[in-house]
């Protein structure tokens, strides 16, 4: 059973403000819900395109200028278009979800014009098949291009700052009900945030009600926020309102914010966690300069099921297929040696949780056998060394009693790199006691991962395995789990067991 599962359920009542609230009541919120599907706003996706329209226009204009003195060169113009869009993408110049001033992004965008024509200046002089380009043709083809990309996007920037302004986001606060009413009337009073709050996520306590509806009365001086005390609550007041933004004041790892996030992630909501007040010594991972909205401090958190890439899978295959038919004559020799010396029952099989909750079967040579089921399923370590015959310390030792797990990476229940699986017990247990122990299943368990390769191996700190599985999934890469595979595998020549 799944740590979801087995989760306390939310009461199914509301603790509203006000009659007067943006959220749909829930008596009128039923039959009127049922299959009604809601877009994005159309703001963000329509700058989005008209930044690549500009950028597109202009380089083929600055191009064709340069390029055009004897000979046009389409595809090297193209080529020319297609990288400045990678570069400005890989810089977060197309990410149009809040509004943008020109003057913040202008160095970034020079400096891409400027490399993009030293690149295409070396080119042209490194290949003699081509025509010759004057110097000066370069010049005012790059001129130009930057010219032109200044005022589309300038023209870009100022509508979409407009048109966000008229037509706020719906977004809802999460947080201390004491707090959450500030934070909204400082976005009401900024209209150029675009961001509208529509009610407050926090959990019931006595007295709130009455807390809330005064604090947001004072500050806003507006219609007074409902307060959304249980899953079912947020959820109707996501899809009536179409809300497609959430602002969490707090940790994203906090057990009662963990409801609240998994709801908004299988709605498909983007969650910002804001600074109040500020802190000096937060770091802000994103390129360029830190967000703020309405002078807040934010940054996006991820909560949201990310798809990695098929090429986590296609490793996995590869990987795994190649080293079972490599170590086929190793697992070959462990399964006839511990079944003439410890007897039938070669295999130990013992349920795991996997992504998303879900149980399989995890394949292991058996080198111990535990007294009953009981004990194998909620005992933390059924293994005493000491009463163990020496070549099952060895396989224990060497992490050979894990080769079988290859099968099962094969077969998909688990990755190559990932979280360690864990006993369905264990699972309901770490999850109560360990913040964001639930936020591993995320992503697909592994037979090595981050933790392991840092020391967090056998009989260690829960705390500790969970941050640096939560780190390593928050900044996957395909080349990190290459990494992570290197490393592992460089391990094996220290073994210190599993």
């Amino acid at each position: 059973m799944s740590p979801e599962r087995t989760a306390t359920s939310q009461p199914l009542t509301a603790t509203w403000a006000t009659p007067f609230a943006p959220v749909v009541s829930p008596r009128t919120a039923v039959g009127r819900t049922r299959g009604r599907t809601h877009r994005r706003p159309a703001a963000p996706r329509v700058a989005r395109t008209a930044l690549l329209l500009v950028d597109g226009a202009a380089a083929l204009t600055g191009g064709a200028l340069a390029l055009a003195a004897e000979q046009r060169h389409p595809l090297l113009i193209a080529a020319f278009v297609a990288a400045l869009a990678v570069l400005n993408g890989q810089a977060g110049l197309y990410r149009s979800a809040e509004p943008r001033l020109l003057l913040d992004d202008c160095p970034a965008i020079a400096a891409r014009i400027a490399v993009l024509w030293c690149a295409l200046a070396a080119l042209l002089a490194g290949l003699p098949q081509l025509a010759p380009v004057p110097v000066k043709a370069l010049a005012a083809g790059c001129a130009l291009h930057g010219l032109l990309t200044i005022a589309g996007r300038g023209l870009v920037y100022g509508r979409h700052r407009a048109a966000v302004a008229r037509h706020p986001a719906a977004a809802l606060l999460i947080g201390p009900q004491m707090t959450a009413p500030r934070v909204a009337a400082a976005l009401l009073r900024q209209p150029a945030s675009g961001v509208r709050p529509v009610g407050i996520v926090a959990p019931a306590a006595p007295g709130a009600r009455q807390q809330a509806a005064t604090s947001t009365a004072v500050y806003t001086r507006g219609p007074q926020l409902p307060v959304l005390t249980t899953v079912d609550d947020v959820r109707r007041a996501v899809i009536q309102n179409g809300v497609r933004r959430a602002l969490l004041m707090g940790s994203p790892s906090a057990p009662e914010h963990q409801p609240w996030l998994r709801a908004l992630g299988e709605l498909h909501c983007e969650v910002w966690q804001l600074d109040t007040p500020p802190s000096p010594y937060v770091l802000h991972p994103d390129r360029g300069a830190p967000r703020h909205l309405a002078g807040f401090p934010s940054r996006p958190v991820a909560v949201m099921p990310r798809r990695y890439h098929p090429g986590k899978r296609a490793l996995d295959l590869l990987v795994s297929g190649a080293l079972l038919v490599l170590t086929s004559p190793v697992l070959l020799v462990c399964a006839l040696w511990l079944r003439l010396s410890e007897g039938p029952g070669v295999v130990f099989r013992q349920e795991r949780i996997g992504k998303d909750g879900r149980p399989f079967t995890l394949l292991k040579f058996r080198t111990h056998r535990p007294a009953d089921p009981m004990e194998s399923a909620t005992r933390w370590s059924v293994a005493d060394e000491r009463q163990m015959a020496w070549f099952c310390r060895f396989l224990r030792r060497s992490s050979l009693d894990e080769l079988l797990q290859l099968w099962n990476v094969f077969r998909g229940d688990m990755s190559l790199v990932g979280p360690r699986p864990e006993r369905p017990y264990f699972v309901a247990k770490f999850s109560e006691s360990h913040p964001g122990y639930a936020a591993r299943h995320r992503m697909p368990t592994g037979i090595t991962g981050l933790a392991q390769i840092n020391g967090l191996r056998g009989d260690t700190s829960i705390e500790d395995r969970c941050r640096f599985d939560n780190a390593y999934i928050d900044s996957w890469s395909l080349w990190r789990d290459i990494s992570i595979l290197l490393r592992t595998a460089a391990s094996l020549i220290r073994p210190t067991g599993s």
